[in-house]
């Protein structure tokens, strides 16, 4: 019998089908429910940190400017309650590791309610920190410094693992993936989806494009997993996007994954999904004789880091260049 255990950002997992954080995650029934259906762990929905802020911004009065300050802090207290109830009921009701949310983009004192989420019994903390920066005058390496900063602040307020989901337009995603294994990771997930854009053409206005990923995204996590789980082996890296198969679950690992975080499959086809894809792994464990998914865990990731061609733009001319 092939053997699904797998370690994570120091959490022993069942399986490496962690299930993302969305409006799937939201509630301890819920959650309790992935678990039964086969889940090794579970994201909790993120706590959003533009929530906070857009909901003061439409709530404060224009006579009352300085209620700004209140309100926020209200609204911030409020979701606060609210999310370590979700943690501490679904805590309560799974065994499987609950990993708590937040999506931040600033230093707001988030260390403090990683505190607070520690102590409502979150197993790990996952740092969903992605933005796209557009300022005329921008100083290089600002963006990544602030996502340091974050995770320094929480990773000293708390003993339990910090785990960092990066969005995909970085310049260097080795170099800060390397630093922040310095500065107190214990997991990275590569890669956060940002919004997707469109623009209705008939209204002229923008709208929102494709909401759930396709398996065209993946090739994206397989390049930078093959070449950071080489680069910076310490570390634990899970795949996000475009995965829906048991074989995609497959490639992750063997490009250097401890883990998958799946949303997209489930919200189209539901809890059965997890079981699929696991029997799926399983049946390919078994062809090619792997008892354990450590014995195939990273055979496909860069092996030569200075010459990583099967991972580089260099492709396109390989596959593509002899056509007129």
């Amino acid at each position: 019998m092939s053997e699904l255990k797998t370690t994570f950002a120091s959490l022993e997992l069942k399986n490496p089908f962690i299930v993302s954080s969305s409006s799937l995650t939201n509630s301890a029934e819920k959650n309790l429910a992935w678990e039964k259906a086969g889940a090794g762990a579970i994201v909790l929905k993120s706590l959003f940190e533009e929530q906070i802020l857009w909901e003061t911004s439409h709530i404060m009065s224009e006579d009352h400017p300085d209620a700004g300050d209140y309100l926020q802090g209200y609204l911030r207290a409020h979701y606060l309650d609210e999310y370590t109830k979700l943690v501490k009921d679904s805590k309560q009701k799974c065994s499987i590791p609950i990993i708590a949310s937040i999506n931040c983009y600033t230093d707001q004192e988030w260390e403090s309610f990683a505190a607070m989420l520690q102590e409502a019994g979150a197993d790990a903390i996952e740092l969903n920190m992605m933005a796209i920066q557009t300022k005329i005058h921008y100083e290089y390496g600002s963006f990544e410094q602030g996502l340091l900063n974050i995770l320094k602040n929480v990773a000293s307020k708390v003993n339990i693992p910090v785990i960092v989901k990066l969005g995909s337009n970085l310049t260097n995603p080795i170099c800060l993936i390397d630093q922040l294994y310095a500065n107190g990771a214990k997991g990275v997930v590569l890669f956060n989806r940002l919004y997707q854009t469109d623009i209705d053409i008939e209204n002229m206005t923008y709208c929102s494009g494709q909401v759930l990923s396709d398996a065209g995204e993946l090739a994206h996590a397989l390049r930078w997993i093959g070449i950071g789980s080489a680069a910076v082996p310490n570390l634990d890296f899970a795949a996000s996007g475009g995965i829906s198969k048991g074989t995609d679950m497959v490639k992750c690992l063997l490009a250097g994954a401890s883990a998958v975080e799946v949303c997209s499959a489930l919200y189209k086809e539901g809890e059965i999904k997890i079981n699929q894809m696991l029997n799926e792994l399983k049946e390919w464990m078994t062809r090619h004789q792997f008892q354990s998914i450590n014995s195939f865990k990273g055979r496909m990731k860069a092996k030569d880091l200075e010459h990583a061609t099967v991972f580089e733009r260099t492709q396109f001319l390989k596959y593509f260049g002899g056509k007129q």
